[in-house]
């Protein structure tokens, strides 16, 4: 297929998709590079290895994968042309995407309760680690909040249809992607002591 080829919207669509593409690809080599990071980390005399993820943690796991499920189902509906239910759905992704921030921070708060913190004396190499791996994806879900605001706020405009629909899949493959990543980094922090 040449790329150079097709109307000026067609054009921009692939351009749009391959930044995203690029996007997403840089992200996965910044979280391969923490957590090479941590596992040449965790061979060290001072890695605290008995250390738990909080019940949080796996909360918002399941509350991020189900929002997936409900970004799907926005995404149907648009192509349906079911412009009430495209939004509802979109709203409820909204609703789990902030849930699971609110469970991540709950997280947080249940480490520094257990007495560990990111930096200080009584933290640890390993905890350091967890507290940066999630931040950083939080950043990245709060990205995907305002990304997924501009679809919601799209949609009520009556933006998205059968025939124009990119705007809602880009967000949803961003959003699908932080999905799968954040269940790679809970099971490889639970898994990897």
């Amino acid at each position: 297929m040449d790329l150079t080829q097709g109307t000026v919207k067609e054009k921009k669509d692939r351009a749009q998709q391959m930044m995203l593409w690029f996007g997403i690809v840089s992200l996965l080599m910044g979280f391969a590079g923490w957590t090479s990071a941590y596992i040449v980390s965790s061979a060290r005399e001072d890695w605290a290895s008995d250390i738990n993820l909080p019940n949080a943690f796996y909360i918002s796991t399941a509350l991020i994968i189900i929002s997936s499920f409900t970004y799907i189902l926005a995404n149907i509906a648009v192509k349906k042309d079911d412009h009430k239910q495209g939004t509802i759905w979109l709203l409820v992704t909204l609703g789990l995407g902030l849930s699971f921030i609110t469970f991540q921070f709950a997280g947080f708060s249940d480490m520094v309760a257990q007495g560990y913190y990111f930096t200080g004396p009584t933290s640890s190499i390993k905890m350091s680690y967890m507290f940066l791996i999630a931040m950083v994806h939080i950043l990245h879900v709060v990205a995907g909040i305002i990304s997924l605001l501009i679809v919601v706020y799209k949609q009520r405009k009556g933006r998205y249809s059968s025939q124009e629909y990119l705007g809602i899949t880009l967000g949803a493959t961003f959003w699908h992607f932080l999905d799968l990543l954040w269940v790679y980094l809970v099971l490889f922090m639970t898994f990897m002591r």
